[in-house]
């Protein structure tokens, strides 16, 4: 990068001497800008990769355990190519916030120990998105998890609440080792290891703290640390890193009304799982919200959906909700009341097989209501919609004989609330830090 900026100053110097001495230009400084201009363009970095090496400023960290993933990266191009191709999607939103902050750059490559940048990795302790948020954390940093959407995973919310817990973990140990520790291991825990080194009279930095910490946590920096070090010299460890233009992948656009997922994807004529991977945080095949709701595009077919969505003469939802009011309401006789199949009524609302609704939940289901058509789902439905499911009762066994009544009542079948499970990909770990 030095070397780049040397040569464009050298040469922008060497057209400036050239110019005729008798110049129509009315000044020295006029003379500067015009011919300088060209070159000062020529800074902008054209990939996001050279970004992010420009604003390092977490001191390195330098032992085996650095040497040891380095390694495991570096023998795996397979792996960083699959976790760049979803890198290259939210990269520049990601570095573009962390510029705003004016914190490291290098906390960008933080989702690829998270979550191998997988917005709907969901770890064993229930962390899930990105940046992996357990819902006590969520919640902490708003966060909105009900029915419908969960915005640990949503590109925009999570990001902006990872930052901040990062900038506030750093405010309150004063390192970024630290705060990067208190981050996958939890604050309280590394505070009381801090107190232990402190009172034995011991330092209080990350190698120092480390034999006091999990396996994990005694790792994860120097994750951090590996990939930082590829990516600021791929070609020393024999990696490519597929480009990933500096310049914006997605737009934010404004939703007023309640539309189904396949719908808005439709309209920005891309596929419904590209939509999704911009748009991870909605729950069930209608996207609920007023105004305050955004969904992202990629930024060329921002102005399609626009355009289409101005021209659709037709509902926009073909959902609504219904809350079961007994057991008697199974999801066979929901399914032909509405008008749809028991495996559509399942899918929308991730309903395992072999198991029924309990009374009290509330589910999507097709709406088949004229008065009904074109109106959204309410704000309080929203917010407190909740399903439980039980598994299904095995029907009575024929046999010949009369059993013997008994005294003790059987126990019922567990209840579970349902919630969709993506295992995490190669890199992604249980997160033992934050509890719920």
């Amino acid at each position: 990068m030095q070397e780049r900026i040397k040569s464009t100053v050298l040469i922008a110097l060497a057209l400036s001497a050239a110019l005729p001495a008798a110049s129509s230009l009315a000044s020295t400084d006029t003379a500067k800008s015009v011919v300088l201009q060209p070159a000062v363009e020529e800074y902008k970095e054209t990939d996001v990769w050279g970004r992010i090496r420009s604003g390092y400023a977490i001191p390195d960290v330098n032992n085996a355990l650095v040497a040891k993933h380095v390694k495991w990266y570096a023998d795996r191009q397979d792996y960083l190519d699959r976790t760049t191709a979803r890198a290259s999607l939210y990269l520049y939103h990601v570095v573009e916030e962390l510029e705003k902050r004016g914190m490291p750059t290098e906390l960008a490559l933080l989702p690829f120990i998270e979550s191998a940048f997988n917005p709907q990795a969901l770890s064993t302790a229930n962390a899930a998105g990105l940046w992996q948020f357990v819902p006590g954390t969520g919640r902490d940093y708003d966060l909105k998890q009900n029915a419908f959407k969960d915005d640990r995973r949503s590109v925009l919310a999570s990001t902006d609440a990872a930052l901040s817990y990062l900038q506030r973990l750093y405010t309150m140990f004063g390192d970024w080792h630290l705060a990067l520790a208190a981050y996958n291991w939890g604050e309280g825990n590394v505070q009381k290891a801090v107190q232990r080194n402190r009172a034995a009279g011991k330092p209080t930095d990350f190698d120092s703290l480390a034999e006091l910490m999990p396996a994990e946590t005694r790792n994860y920096v120097p994750k951090l640390q590996a990939v930082k070090n590829i990516v600021a010299n791929p070609s020393q460890y024999a990696v490519h890193l597929p480009v990933i233009d500096n310049e914006p992948y997605f737009t934010a656009i404004d939703k007023t009304r309640d539309i189904d997922l396949a719908l808005a994807a439709k309209l920005a004529e891309i596929s419904v799982d590209e939509f999704k991977a911009l748009n991870p945080q909605f729950k069930k095949p209608v996207i609920t919200g007023n105004e305050q709701t955004k969904i992202l595009l990629p930024t060329e077919n921002a102005a399609k959906f626009t355009s289409n969505l101005a021209s659709w003469t037709h509902a926009l939802s073909s959902w609504t909700t219904h809350k079961i009011s007994s057991a008697r309401e199974s999801i066979a006789s929901l399914a032909r009341r509405f008008g749809t199949t028991p495996d559509a009524i399942r899918q929308a609302n991730n309903i395992p097989q072999k198991s029924v609704l309990k009374a009290g939940s509330t589910i999507l289901v097709p709406n088949i209501s004229a008065s009904a058509a074109g109106s959204d789902i309410s704000t309080d439905v929203i917010e407190n919609a909740v399903m439980a499911v039980e598994n299904e009762r095995p029907g009575p066994k024929r046999s010949n004989y009369r059993q013997a009544s008994s005294s003790h009542g059987e126990s019922k079948p567990a209840v579970s609330m349902v919630k969709a499970r993506v295992k995490r990909d190669e890199a992604g770990k249980s997160k033992s830090r934050r509890s719920n």
